[in-house]
């Protein structure tokens, strides 16, 4: 038993979790198969680490949709902060998501984001020239999850 105190906002969500839902430009609704660590202990995780989990299962299935000669990227909101290609996620409890990354010019990036501000806009953006083959990092963070989870 916690002394948390939730909003009925928060709570309404709890109650709903873990379940997803998207449709597409076609009308038609999927309903995602959720990975074991999605659906396992979720009243002992944080804002940071729920939020984390989600955006991986997120950017896995965007990069689904990329054809070899592209990489996920992250464009930013509200600013002229530009494009982060994502090469790296963490978080920090209890509230604190960070993305890793480059710019288009190549230099380093890192983004360190309140849960409660939280706004990804994910983008495709080519490949590096120099690679053989496209970062896949949804795939990457979700093979890691699993392998901490199970």
């Amino acid at each position: 038993m916690t002394d948390d105190i939730k909003t009925s906002a928060e709570a309404l969500e709890a109650a709903a979790i873990p379940r997803k839902r998207d449709v597409g430009k076609d009308g038609k609704g999927q309903t995602a198969d959720l990975p074991k660590a999605l659906e396992e202990g979720i009243e002992r995780k944080s804002a940071a680490q729920w939020a984390y989990e989600r955006l991986i299962l997120y950017i896995q299935k965007f990069e689904e949709t990329l054809d070899s000669d592209q990489e996920a990227a992250m464009g930013f909101t509200g600013g002229d902060a530009g494009v982060l290609r994502i090469e790296g996620m963490g978080y920090f409890d209890p509230d604190m998501i960070t993305f890793y990354g480059s710019d288009p010019a190549g230099g380093r990036t890192q983004l360190v984001q309140h849960v409660s501000q939280l706004n990804v806009m994910l983008r495709a953006l080519p490949k590096h020239v120099d690679q053989a083959e496209p970062n896949r990092i949804g795939f990457r963070l979700a093979q890691e999850l699993e392998e901490t989870t199970g």
